[in-house]
This record gives structure tokens, C-alpha cells and sequence, in this order.
């Protein structure tokens, strides 16, 4: 009898220490040569300790937080938004590179994981950057947009959240962001899932939330109010810049 292929759930899929790349050794020469010597100490720290917890899978991968960094500074942001906060090491990113006045809205309806990452934020001193808010985020991107001052007064938005949503976090962001803003979608490959022709050996979740992927993927890609860049770091980062 032949036996049917066990069947690959997302920490199957996501625990492999060699990314999308799927070379360990060209992922660490990356990580080892551009990402760690030029993370601060309160961004490792953060990093590790949430290495320990039970769902760290969700931790932001360490090689996209430079070129977010990077992208706040060339965009001069000074106001952000974050979808998903986990243990906040996207958002610590964030919060180091705003300037002083800089302030970012953090949504996550599970602050108890944030409170790990806080004391993180109050070593740093950027603790005042922060505005969490404990809810899901629809909600609340509708109640900002309730508010006429608040439509393209956001410079930044990084999405890492329900993944059934971001379709419609983004019709939401686009109005939240200004023109020439930045809005950021993170595991938009799926662990290379996207291209697979064959996703037999995908467990349900995997296999649904790959789909929804490929409709989003589409979706941005043609798109004609953003230019995007889709890279194969982390999980898959796509970059929309909002055109109009």
C-alpha cells in the first residue's frame, strides 16, 4: 500500500534556518555579513529572547529589518502605522529610525506579547514613539479614516497581520498613506508555497492561506495606484509606493 506524503504545516514549512534562499550557508553569509553587524544591541536582544517563546516562528525576519530601516530614513518618515505587532521587532525597527518627534500607531489585539518586547523600547528610549493599540485592526483603520486630517497624513504602513485581511488592510492604507508613502506586506511568498503547482502536501492552513497569497499577489501587481517590488527575503516582502 502506498502511503500518502505527511502533510507540511506552516512550522514545517517555516523552521528551516535557510529562508527562501534555501542555501543555509548563502543565508548566513548574509545574515553574518550585512544584517548582525549593523543590528542595534537592543534589536538582538529583542530577537533572541523572542526566539524563546512558542509562536517565535512570527518573529519579522532579521534581514528585512534593514531595508525597512533604510526605506524610513529615504521617505523621511515621521509618521507610521504597523499591522501585527507580536513581539514588537519590526516595530522596534521602526521606532530607532524615526527621528525624535516620529511617532508610529501599533495595532495588535494581543498586548500581552508586546509587553515582552516593551522594556526593549524603554532601553532604546523610544518608547514615546509608540502608540499600541490593543484591537483588531479594522476597526481601528476605519475610525482613523473617520477623520478627514488623518487621509494621507501616514508616510509608512508594515502589515504582518491576519493574512485573510490584508486585501482589505490595504484598500484602508491607501487612503492612510500619502502619496510616495511606503506600505510594506510581509510573507507575501509563503515560504515559496506561491509557485508551487502542486500543493498536495500542504496542510489546509497552509494550502489556504497560500491561495490567498496568490489572489493577493495578483491583485498588487496590477495595481495601477502603486509601483511594488516584491523581494525573497524573510518570507516574502512586498513594497508598494502609492502613486496617486
Amino acid at each position: 500500500m502506498e502511503i500518502p506524503p505527511t502533510k507540511l504545516s506552516s512550522f514545517d514549512v517555516a523552521k528551516t534556518d535557510a529562508g527562501l534562499l534555501q542555501s543555509k550557508e548563502l543565508y548566513q553569509y548574509i545574515l553574518e555579513t550585512n544584517v548582525y553587524p549593523n543590528e542595534a544591541e537592543v534589536l538582538k536582544e529583542l530577537r533572541e529572547i523572542t526566539a524563546t517563546q512558542p509562536w517565535s516562528l512570527m518573529l519579522c525576519a532579521a534581514d528585512e529589518g534593514p531595508i525597512m530601516s533604510l526605506l524610513l530614513k529615504l521617505t523621511n518618515a515621521k509618521k507610521t502605522i504597523e499591522i501585527g505587532v507580536y513581539t514588537g521587532y519590526s516595530l522596534l525597527v521602526t521606532a530607532l529610525a524615526l527621528p525624535q518627534d516620529g511617532k508610529t500607531i501599533a495595532i495588535d489585539p494581543d498586548r500581552s506579547m508586546f509587553e515582552i518586547g516593551l522594556p526593549f523600547f524603554k532601553k532604546a528610549g523610544v518608547e514615546h514613539k509608540v502608540e499600541f493599540v490593543e484591537s483588531i485592526a479594522l476597526p481601528v483603520l476605519d475610525k482613523l479614516l473617520e477623520d478627514p486630517k488623518n487621509e494621507g497624513s501616514f508616510d509608512y504602513a508594515f502589515v504582518d497581520a491576519d493574512k485573510d485581511n490584508y486585501v482589505h488592510y490595504h484598500e484602508r492604507l491607501l487612503k492612510l498613506v500619502r502619496v510616495g508613502g511606503m506600505i510594506l506586506y510581509d510573507n507575501t511568498l509563503w515560504s515559496g508555497t506561491v509557485a508551487w503547482e502542486d500543493d498536495l502536501t500542504l496542510d489546509e492552513m497552509m494550502k489556504e492561506i497560500k491561495d490567498v497569497f496568490v489572489d493577493l499577489n495578483k491583485r498588487l501587481a496590477s495595481d495601477s495606484r502603486i509601483q511594488i517590488s516584491q523581494l525573497p527575503v524573510g518570507d516574502g516582502l512586498t513594497m508598494c509606493m502609492r502613486l496617486h
